[in-house]
Parts: structure tokens; sequence; C-alpha cells
């Protein structure tokens, strides 16, 4: 499903339901002739030989912790398949993590964990119809409307799938800022052993801008590619995607009246990606989580202008057949195979970009076609990407290493650098926006941001943070401070900051009156 921004993922999920593209069948039951047509429209089912992975391994024995809106457990096509998990939506939210407020848990529980039991038989499968679901509720955007709070979110959640012993994460959902204490959740999941996978969201054609928890170093970030083996139009690109999965045209169970959907969107990519570490697990259930990993990598269909890896794709679209066939040496046990993680760790935070554009030349706007199909022969055949032979990966090290890390963080122009802009956003806010509170209002400077217009940073009260007490919190948690040069302000709360600040980027935006 798609994963733009603040409410507007739901809205889609209504317009598909409105118009009858997401929806397969109407009331509670179907006819014969759609019941049947179920599982010929799982296109990506097809392409990935699942049939064929299923005589080897199901995913059998292995948990995916879903983080998003609830999952359904009385989908027909999930029952008996989602354990009972934790629910961290607000207090006024109705129901548990088994209520599923906007119907897209639900949905990445289907991708991953269906398994066609509806019409004895005839419904939508997932890719590992084996694992079972350990649903973790987070709050929807409009419970959280300025999106600061998401992170802290999904910090817990992580926490909480890893210490109920989760081997795979998912999380379809996204975030406009990092932050420390996710950085630290995502460290500790790997440390106890889980996978991470997160969508890299669907803003490709609006800025592009660089979602978390995709963005967080030793998180899998995961973009969505179409029948063609290109990447999706909406689909984001830039150097915190890791490996692709069809995106496009997906048919699933999901919540809702008709419990059968019809989406897009990388939030379903990453619900396969998570479901094929969880093929490849179940068959070596010795394997450590950078074992499984370093796997997928090496039999994944790599981009074939012979990079080792490009924005587009990542290092290639998922395989797990060729991974259950010939899954080759897993490698060490405690390594983990991507190079953000260690990047992270060993070198200190680098300087923006200075592209005026913010992307990287050259791979970055390559469409990227997986290993196999070439450009002028990348039609509609999704069975390609399978059926070729491993394309290995090396994975890079060292100054490399830290210059993704470095690329994660985008920018561009003449602007001013984050020190600065921490620096300026500290002063407003301890002299000119709470004079009465001087010395008390911190700053994140890792929760920064860089759009066009200028920085946003979360800040709050020391007070807050120390005691936790929510009357001690400032009504806005974000600040902005502008490129320009201009005072710093706080954004207005009735708009998601990031469509804040390309209004005022284009120049949409009235002029802000700072106090």
């Amino acid at each position: 499903m798609r994963m733009p921004g603040a409410n507007t993922r739901q809205r889609g999920i209504r317009a598909v339901a409105s118009t009858a593209l997401g929806l397969l069948m109407v009331g509670g039951a179907a006819t014969q002739a759609q019941a049947d047509s179920t599982r010929s429209l799982q296109w990506h089912l097809d392409a990935m030989h699942a049939e064929e992975m299923w005589r080897t391994s199901t995913g059998k024995g292995i948990t995916v912790a879903v983080i998003d809106s609830g999952v359904d457990p009385t989908n027909p096509d999930l029952k008996g398949q989602v354990l009972d998990g934790k629910d961290l939506a607000p207090p006024k939210s109705a129901g548990d993590e088994h209520t599923d407020y906007d119907g897209h848990g639900t949905g990445m529980a289907g991708l991953i964990a269906g398994t066609g039991a509806y019409g004895g038989g005839k419904g939508a499968f997932g890719l590992a119809p084996g694992a079972k679901v350990l649903p973790v509720r987070v709050p929807s955007e409009n419970e959280d409307a300025l999106g600061f709070g998401r992170p802290a979110y999904f910090s817990k959640a992580i926490r909480y799938a890893a210490d109920q012993h989760a081997q795979v994460i998912n999380i379809s959902m996204v975030s406009s800022i990092g932050t420390p204490e996710l950085t630290a959740a995502v460290k500790y999941a790997l440390d106890r052993g889980s996978l991470i996978f997160a969508g890299v969201g669907n803003n490709a054609e609006k800025g592009n801008p660089v979602l978390y928890p995709a963005g967080t170093p030793g998180v899998v970030g995961v973009a969505a590619v179409g029948k063609n083996l290109r990447r999706s139009s909406f689909s984001e690109y830039g150097s915190q995607v890791d490996v692709a999965a069809p995106g496009e045209d997906m048919v699933h169970a999901c919540g809702g009246k008709t419990g059968l959907c019809r989406t897009d969107g990388t939030s379903d990519a990453t619900a396969l990606a998570s479901a094929s570490a969880a093929l490849i697990w179940s068959e070596h259930p010795t394997w450590t989580n950078n074992q499984v990993l370093r796997v997928m990598l090496n039999t994944i269909g790599a981009p074939t202008n012979g990079a080792k890896r490009n924005d587009s794709i990542g290092y290639g679209i998922v395989r797990p057949r060729i991974a259950l066939q010939n899954p080759g040496d897993p490698g060490p046990a405690d390594v983990y195979p991507l190079p953000d993680l260690a990047a992270a760790e060993s070198t200190a935070p680098a300087e923006p970009s200075s592209s005026p554009s913010g992307k990287d030349s050259g791979a970055a706007q390559d469409q990227g076609v997986a290993a196999g199909v070439s450009s002028e022969d990348s039609g509609g055949d999704g069975m390609l990407w399978i059926g070729l032979g491993a394309g290995a990966v090396v994975v890079v090290g060292g100054a490399v290493a830290a210059a993704v890390v470095a690329r994660r963080r985008r920018s561009g122009g003449k602007k001013r650098s984050r020190e600065d802009a921490v620096a300026a956003a500290s002063h407003y806010l301890n002299t000119t926006a709470y004079p009465e509170k001087a010395g008390s209002v911190i700053v994140f400077p890792d929760s920064g941001i860089d759009f066009a217009y200028g920085w946003t940073f979360r800040f709050d009260f020391r007070e807050h943070m120390e005691t936790g007490d929510p009357t001690k919190a400032p009504f806005s948690a974000a600040i902005v401070v502008p490129h320009s040069g201009a005072s710093p302000h706080t954004p207005p709360t009735h708009l998601p900051v990031a469509q804040y600040m390309e209004m005022c980027a284009s120049g949409t935006w009235p002029p802000v009156q700072t106090r």
C-alpha cells in the first residue's frame, strides 16, 4: 500500500474502496468465479515461483512482527496466523492490536502470511503462509499530526518485537525524521537477533525525501518494482535503498468489509522482503540474522549495468527461490553484511552533500533493472529476474561505507549547516520563544531534516524529558530554521511539517510572523 505523508495513506485506502479499484469481492461472500480468480491475480507469487518454494519452505517456525495499524485476525485468510501482540496506540483509540484502524496492517500481514483459506483454499496467499504474525499497533497519522512522535512509537515497537523473539520485523510505515532513540532501538533489535525491513516511501515524485526507519543504519530499506522490473515511479530512491521487491498491482488479504484489496506501494514490497527472509530462515533455523540477510544479498537479482548497487533498487530484487536452491556460504554469524551500520558506528556524522539537487548523479536517476533483463528487454515478464542465476553482492566497507551514510543526509545548494541551524534554533527557543524557561529547551540535532526552505528539528523541555509529564511539553515539538537567515519559528500545527516546508519553498505560504 502507498505510504505517503500524514493523513494521505488513509485517504488512499478510502479512494481505492470507493472506486472499486481495490475491491475484488463485494460483501461477505464472493461468487465462484471471483473466488477462483483470486490466486491467479497474484502475479508476484507466479513471478517468484511461490508453489515451487513452498515445497521447500513455507516460513514455518518464523515470527514476523508487523508494526502497523493493527492486524485483524478474523480475516479468513489470516485465521490462526495472528498472535497476541502489543497495542501502543493512545488510550482513546478503540480496540487493541487486533483492531485495524485503516486496514493497512492487515494487508501487510496478508502479503506475508495469508493462507488462501477463504472459500476452501481459494483466497489470497502470502509469500510465507507458514509464518506467524506478531501485531504491534502504533498510532495513526491523525493521532500524530506533526509526525514527530512516530519515531518514539517505532522505537518502543521495535524493542517489544525483539523482546518477543520475532526473527523478522516489518515496518511498512514512515516518519519524516530519525532520532537517536530510533537508532538505538534498531541496534538493540539487531543485537537480539532480529532483521528489520522498512519501506523507503512513495514520494519519489514529491521531493524524494529520506524517510525513516528505512534511512536508519541497520534497517534494510526496501524499494518497489513493477512487472517490468523497473523501479516504480512512486518508489523513492537514494542510498537508503538496500533491496527491492514487487510493489505494484498487488492483490492480497486486507482489512475492511471485503477483506481483499489491490494496492501499490513500497509497503507491499517491504512485506515481500520480510516474507522472503522468513522462507530462508525457516529452512536454515540455526542461521543468525546476519547470515540470512547475507544470503538474501548474495542471491539477489542485481542491476544489469554491472554495478553492485544503484540508488533505484539497491543491491537488487530479492529472489528467495535462488536462496533456497543454492544459498552458498552464509558467512560469519556476527557481522552485519550491509555497510551502513559499521560506518555509522565508526565515523562521525558526515557533512551534508553539496549537490544542488540533493541527489547522487548517475545511478540515482537509474530506474534500475534486475539481473538478466536488459534495458531493451525489460517488458512485463516478471518471472525473468527469478529464473536466472545468482547475482553475487560484494559488500563494500571503509571509506565507501562512510560515504553511504553520508549520502543518507541530503541537502542542496548553499545552505545553513546543521550545526549553525541547531545553534540558531536553540538561541531562538531559549530567548525569544520561551524566555521564562531559558536554558531548559533542548534541540535534538540528529532529528534535523534539510528541506529546500530550511532545517526542521525536534525540541523538548528538559523537565518534560526528565519527568515525562505531558503538561510540561511544548504545544509544538517542531522548530523551523530557514536557510535564508530569517528568524527560526514554529510551524503551524494544522499542517504536516513537510507540507508546510514545501509551501514555503514554493512561495505559496504567507511570510511567517515570528515572535
